[in-house]
Order: structure tokens, then sequence, then C-alpha cells
């Protein structure tokens, strides 16, 4: 799940409870290193490394600005400030998200009666609040919270997955939303519990497979997705351009196939982070660990920004690959964590 959280500096330390296993290499063992755009990359980690607030990046993201903007400039930034470290054991899981294009309506009508809401003022985060089941049962409605209404609540339930997205309005105007909060409940997956509770097997779940199969099985597929107890509120958001992608954990926008959300116990918010991909597609780049989100857990864990709109869905929603994932982390801080381990 997408939970975006807008943050005013970003702390980068690793978990200190118990050191992960961590391996220094060299950029010459980073399968197509050499082939990558450097300079989409480069571009990308500038859009947050102001945000970082430790002292070992500070003069690097400074350093950043001025690097021309050619790829071999941009390479051999990354190699002379950075060293790339495996933490924790492959194989990594990759999965896919996106930013959904929906239609919908400021007010309820005969199509349009799926709400999504806005953060109610009575939310405190970390309490648990009223579940999804409840949610969707009317436990909210009625308070004015409702800040659009979608026709199809497998929609209403994936853009919440996402935590970011655009909705056509009636009147031809386009709002885009992102993440408010949650309920405070723990996030659990519905393709798990269709494996479990054997419709499906490993193979078969994807998240077009769980929309279909919902669609399909209305009251089955309610009750399904209500298995998930997890719930996420929005908000408007106002001062994106059409071009900008949504707002991910650092406050600002991210960038298409090149920013990803990572689990910010082992993986610094703002680190370049090298993606070896295997599967049908494979991707061999370097991104920007932007983002974070519920079922993003683990040190060999990222979930790879697709883009926005259907095709960006479709690539997204199938993706479920293995392969390795690399931190690019200043020198120092890289050896320190052989120390450390």
């Amino acid at each position: 799940m997408r939970a975006a959280l807008a943050i005013a500096t970003v702390s980068v330390a690793l978990m200190a409870a118990t050191s992960p296993r961590a391996e220094v290499l060299e950029f010459d063992a980073l399968d197509g290193w050499m082939d990558d755009d450097h300079v989409a990359a480069l571009s990308t980690f500038l859009a947050t490394c102001d945000l970082i607030d430790q002292p070992d990046w500070q003069p690097i993201c400074a350093l950043a600005g001025d690097v021309p903007k050619d790829d071999a400039s941009a390479r051999s930034f990354f190699e002379l400030f950075f060293k790339p470290v495996v933490v924790g054991t492959p194989p990594a899981l990759f999965t896919g998200y996106f930013e959904p294009e929906l239609d919908g309506s400021p007010t309820r009508t005969a199509r349009f009666k799926y709400p999504i809401y806005r953060r109610p003022p009575d939310l405190t985060d970390g309490v648990a609040y009223h579940t999804r089941a409840a949610i969707e049962g009317g436990a909210i409605a009625g308070r004015g919270l409702e800040l659009a209404w979608l026709d199809d609540p497998v929609d209403v339930y994936f853009l919440q997955v996402q935590g970011s997205g655009r909705i056509r309005m009636t009147d031809g105007s386009v709002i885009r939303v992102g993440y408010a909060g949650k309920n405070g409940h723990a996030y659990k997956s519905v393709g798990r519990e269709m494996i479990r509770r054997g419709t499906h097997t490993l193979d078969q779940v994807s998240a077009p497979e769980i929309a279909n199969f919902v669609r399909s099985n209305p009251a089955t597929g309610r009750e399904l997705l209500d298995t998930n107890p997890s719930y996420v509120f929005f908000r408007k958001i106002g001062t994106l351009k059409p071009e900008d992608g949504p707002i991910g954990a650092m406050g600002r926008s991210i960038t298409a196939m090149r920013s990803v959300a990572i689990d910010p116990k082992f993986t610094p918010l703002g680190a370049p982070v090298w993606i070896e991909k295997d599967g049908r597609t494979p991707i061999r780049s370097l991104m920007v660990a932007q983002d974070t989100g519920g079922a993003i857990k683990g040190m060999q864990r990222a979930d790879i920004f697709f883009g926005t709109g259907a095709k960006a869905g479709d690539a997204a929603g199938t993706i479920k690959d293995g392969g390795r994932m690399v931190l690019l982390l200043p020198i120092d801080r890289a050896f320190a964590m052989l120390e450390d381990g």
C-alpha cells in the first residue's frame, strides 16, 4: 500500500537495533551499470536530496547540482561519492505501483455512489479507528467527509492501495488526490487471503486478477476486500502540474521508472538504489528511494513507480519478480555498515 508521509526533513539512519548483513561492492559488479541513463537518475536524486538531513549527505547534494548534464559526468558523480552496498540477502522482491486515472463526481449520483473520504478530524495517528468493513458499512457517512464519489468500489479499494490518483469529474475538471492518513489497522494482503482460501495459487494472484475476481463475485468480493482492515484517507492536492508525478513520502513528486517505495527501516529515504529486477521484463536501472508503503517491508524489498494511467497500471499490476537491490551510500557510511555488522 502506498502510505505517503509528508515530512519536513528526512532521517536516513538505518535500523539500529540489529545491524543487517551488508556487502560493499564495486560499480563494475552492477549488472548493466554502464548502460543506464545516469542523467535521468541524477535529476531524480536532485529532486529530494536537499531533504536528507545527515551531514555526510549534505555536501554530496550540494555538489550534485553542479554536475554537467551528460551521462559520463553523471555516472562519474555517483562513482566518486558513493559505494554500492547490498543490505540483506537477495533475492529481492520487486512489485510495481502507479497513479490511477478514474472517473468521479463531487456529489453522489445514481452512477457515482462509492465515496472516498478525507481525513476525519477525530482520527489520531497510530490509534485504531473504524475498520474498513465498518467504514464501508457507513460508520463515517453523512459527516461531510466525502471528497469525491466513484462509480466502482473496486476502484476505491485500489486507489487506497496506490495511495494517490487523478479523478476526472463530471464537469470535465481533474482533481489530484493523495494520502492523508490511515485508520491505524495493519495492512493485510487480499492476495494472500485468496491463496489461503484456495481460490487462487501464488502464480495466479495479481492486481488485475484480484480486481476481476471481485467484480465477478460482488458479494464474496466485498467480503474479501474487507479482510484487509486498513483504510486510507485522502486530501486534494492543488499544487501539482499535469506533468508532475504524485507526492511521495518525502513530500515531493515522484518520477516514473526512477522512484521506488522502500522500507525506511533498512533503506534511507532519498538514497539512490540500483535495481536488478529479473522476470519477463528485466530492469537494470538506478532509481531513488522516495516513497514508502504499508506492504513494503524488508531489506530486499522495493515497489517501482510505473507512472500514471491505465497503461502504467497494466505494467505495474503484473510485477512480482526477484533479483537484487543495491543501495548507493556515501563511502564512509557504506564501510561503517561493515564495521557495525
